[in-house]
């Protein structure tokens, strides 16, 4: 049987990049494994995408769509989608994380937010690719019981409580969603936060944004990319860029008054962290990834300023009950 390393060694190969000398780079919370590979004072990085946990194709699609409508994603130099292979074009190390960690001023944070946030506007002014699905309430609400699952299941072991905790969760997010899902839609790379844009300050315009991470994109309502750059798990966006970042994008629409967008965004920011507190435990919990819970916090943080959204009602009322004060951040 061929081993997956030997299915790499002949990718590469083919690809002549199989000599080339390779740096680890970090990954993220899913089965994906990148390298940065040099060779003759060139680099790439190469995508190790194990199927059928793993699937490149969406990569891809979404890869040619942004490369087509003139949007700084990488350019693939060579693909087995079958093996879960890419080789792509190394965009650097200037990611908006590593920016920021330098220099945290107001003014270097607005910026960049800037950049991002006129990427996101311009982008939700093309037509949607075919192949993507649509983030409607049942995907939104699959993806939120996430929470009741791992976060909740760890303080409650009784399938007769969890039962009814993930029905009564349902229940609670029905008057809600009809504010997400009323909002205009538009094409969503999901992850879409500062640890995934790249400073690329050779290029101009909107190409000075590179983007990363968008296999999961979907068709969803556009307030949902600015909740993931603006409630970034991973790192504090102060108050005055948020709002001033809403503020951005709207002044380009003329089609969404601000209270609805406002009550859409409240409702897609919770809907946001609860998933991300359910992945952040189950991580944890199930596959050792201690690192992640040092983010809880912070989503916290983020749940409990969109509860304050009257739209949120039902879900502050569940909350109160099923994730109490005492309780929360707790591992």
């Amino acid at each position: 049987m061929i081993s997956r390393e030997d299915i790499e060694h002949r990718f590469l190969t083919d690809a002549s990049w199989g000599d080339a000398a390779r740096q680890p780079l970090a990954g993220d919370a899913s089965g994906r494994l990148y390298h940065r590979l040099t060779k003759n004072g060139a680099t790439a990085i190469l995508m190790n995408a194990p199927p059928p946990q793993e699937n490149v194709h969406s990569f891809v699609v979404i890869d040619q769509f942004l490369c087509a409508h003139g949007y700084s994603a990488p350019k693939i130099i060579a693909s087995d989608e079958a093996a879960g292979f890419l080789l792509l074009e190394d965009f650097g190390d200037e990611s908006f994380t590593r920016i920021l960690a330098r220099d945290a001023s107001s003014k270097t944070e607005i910026t960049l937010y800037s950049s991002a946030i006129d990427v996101l506007r311009d982008l939700h002014t093309r037509p949607l690719p075919n192949s993507v699905a649509t983030y409607d309430e049942a995907r939104l609400a699959g993806d939120a019981a996430l929470f009741v699952e791992a976060w909740v299941g760890q303080h409650h072991a009784d399938a007769g409580y969890l039962e009814t905790a993930g029905q009564t969760f349902q229940n609670a997010w029905c008057t809600a969603w009809r504010h997400a899902t009323a909002l205009p839609y538009a094409l969503s790379l999901r992850d879409y936060h500062a640890g995934n844009l790249m400073w690329l300050g050779d290029r101009s315009g909107l190409r000075r944004v590179g983007l990363l991470d968008f296999q999961d994109a979907l068709a969803a309502p556009v307030a949902y990319d600015l909740v993931s750059l603006l409630n970034d798990a991973r790192r504090d966006v102060s108050p005055h860029t948020e709002r001033a970042m809403i503020e951005r994008y709207l002044s380009a629409r003329g089609d969404i008054a601000e209270d609805a967008f406002k009550a859409g965004y409240a409702v897609l920011g919770a809907q946001r962290s609860v998933r991300i507190a359910g992945v952040f435990t189950r991580l944890a919990r199930r596959d050792g990834k201690s690192q992640y819970l040092a983010h809880l916090p912070r989503v916290w943080r983020q749940i409990e300023t969109h509860l304050a959204h009257p739209a949120l009602e039902h879900i502050r009322q569940w909350m109160d009950e099923y994730a109490p004060q005492h309780l929360r951040c707790s591992t």
